[in-house]
């Protein structure tokens, strides 16, 4: 183990979380390792190697699929509150484990330790959220035309969720779909980004003791390993009615089809392209700290996180000069260590990807006034610490048009009134998040209206970056149009059903049919 990693108790934290022995790649149950080939995830913090697991082969995929396929028949019948138990005392299980499982996000993943905590935070609501949930799993009752009849709608569990995160959120995201699915009486079967695989089996460890405990079947939750070929497998399953997957646009249209050829459904969480508004009546110290933050937060590697900063051409020098001076108060460096702000990219070819849009954008006529960069030399040996990069560009260049996932912002100029900054804003095929920077009334409303930001989320004297539990989260275009987590998400993990109650000893038929025998 490096000598971060021993600073900074990560050989504990593996221990804490069942972990201890992940060097060895060898199998600890059916739901947690293959027999194919190893995968060694490696830490973009400082280059070292955190452990092995061995990736889901074709026959181990079916052992698991056949697992889950007899635990949901037994699942799908506890009552709905009962389930709710199983998550509350899972969320239990994450505030006791918060602290190990929050380091070992920010090791395998790079983002800081902060924020390792804030996700599994995330975990821990989005458990105490699914738990009320299971209490109000509602439909409605309607008045039926026909005398003697009553009619309502109910909602049943549709069977194996399969779900497919990425590496920027390597718990949460999982967390968000697998708490709801549970309490709609749904098993899950999940394949975490091959770039974070001890993640994966440290949350598969902490919900199969809660499994164990409480003597229920162990295919409840199901991890799979592997790169997206074992994804395919999933996708192309006709045993798995829906499919969440999370990640970049190609992605998600490869998913896409591959479930709707088989007419499955699929929930998509893809690529943002997120923009903050800034307009003559913003608050310029609030628009700072908001398009900071967003922009360089986890590394710039966030699908909400801030790529393009639309600012009135009478404040343009103004609010570019404070957010440059912001820039220079950044410290890029080890993500555990919480006087850091910025940590590293996931691994060197995502390196490659930040290098090549800023010479991308420069090609194109854009204009350098933050320079990045990649940094070299002690605490930076892992050769995947870059500098956040601020350029002048255009929103119609090739490169801005496409989301990098980096720390790279870029600055756009507009002038008149507020529509016209919204037209730019919508004039990409992205539409996650977005947000108006404005103490105008007129302004802010007109932004949140049906002529104003197409995106799924759209905030106001907030930035782009980050949601909470409460509400759905998701966005629409090429974001994929799907929605996680609060308000009234659950109902795509479940199947509705309209039932027609005939309580009289007459059958009329609809619309005066006569039909007489």
């Amino acid at each position: 183990m490096s000598k971060i990693a021993t600073a900074f108790g990560i050989n504990k934290a593996l221990d804490q979380l069942g972990l201890s022995e992940i060097n060895e790649g060898t199998s600890t149950g059916l739901n947690h390792f293959g027999s194919g080939e190893i995968i060694s995830s490696y830490s973009p913090v400082d280059g070292a190697l955190i452990g092995k697991v061995k990736t889901t082969s074709p026959a181990d995929y079916e052992k698991v699929m056949e697992t889950a396929t007899s635990s949901f028949k037994e699942w799908r019948l506890m009552p709905a509150p009962q389930r709710g138990e199983i998550v509350r005392q899972f969320g239990e299980k994450l505030r006791e484990l918060k602290e190990p499982l929050g380091k070992l996000v920010s090791y395998e993943m790079g983002k800081s330790y902060q924020e390792g905590l804030g996700e599994v935070q995330e975990m821990i609501d989005i458990c105490d959220f699914a738990v009320g949930l299971s209490r109000q799993l509602h439909g409605l009752t309607m008045h039926s035309e026909r005398p003697g009849h009553r009619m309502y709608e109910q909602y049943h569990p549709l069977g194996i969720v399969g779900i497919i995160s990425a590496f920027n959120f390597p718990v949460a995201v999982w967390a968000w779909n697998t708490a709801l699915a549970w309490v709609c009486g749904d098993v899950c079967v999940w394949k975490p980004s091959e770039k974070t695989p001890l993640c994966g089996v440290a949350c598969q460890n902490i919900i199969a003791q809660v499994i164990k405990e409480n003597n229920l079947p162990e295919g409840i939750s199901c991890l799979i390993n592997g790169d997206y070929k074992v994804g395919e497998l999933m996708t192309n399953d006709s045993r798995v009615p829906l499919v969440s997957a999370t990640g970049s646009i190609r992605m998600g249209k490869i998913v896409a089809q591959a479930v709707a050829a088989r007419l499955g459904k699929s929930l998509l969480e893809l690529g943002g392209n997120n923009a903050i508004i800034v307009t003559p009546d913003a608050d310029i110290k609030m628009t700072v700290i908001g398009a900071v933050f967003g922009a360089v937060g986890t590394a710039g590697q966030r699908c909400t996180s801030t790529r393009r900063l639309i600012i009135h051409d009478s404040i343009y020098d103004k609010v570019k000069d404070a957010v440059v001076a912001a820039y220079k108060q950044l410290r890029i460096g080890n993500p555990l260590d919480e006087n850091n702000h910025v940590g590293p990219l996931i691994d060197t070819d995502a390196v490659s990807m930040y290098k090549k849009a800023l010479e991308k954008v420069v090609a194109e006529g854009g204009k350098i006034i933050v320079e990045g960069g990649v940094l070299a030399g002690e605490g930076y040996e892992s050769g995947c610490y870059v500098k956040p990069a601020i350029a002048e560009a255009q929103n119609d260049f090739e490169i801005v048009q496409h989301e990098t996932f980096a720390p790279v912002l870029y600055l756009l100029k507009y002038s008149g009134d507020v529509e016209n900054a919204i037209a730019i804003q919508n004039g990409v095929v992205q539409g996650l998040s977005s947000a108006i920077m404005t103490n105008n009334l007129r302004e802010a409303e007109r932004f949140l209206s049906a002529w104003g930001s197409d995106c799924g989320i759209a905030n106001v004297n907030i930035g782009t970056s980050g949601a909470e539990i409460g509400g759905a989260f998701g966005g629409e275009k090429e974001t994929g149009g799907g929605r996680e987590s609060g308000s009234d998400a659950w109902k795509v993990y479940m199947r509705r059903q309209t039932n027609t109650i005939n309580y009289t000893t007459e059958l009329p038929l609809a619309q005066g049919i006569k039909f007489d025998l």
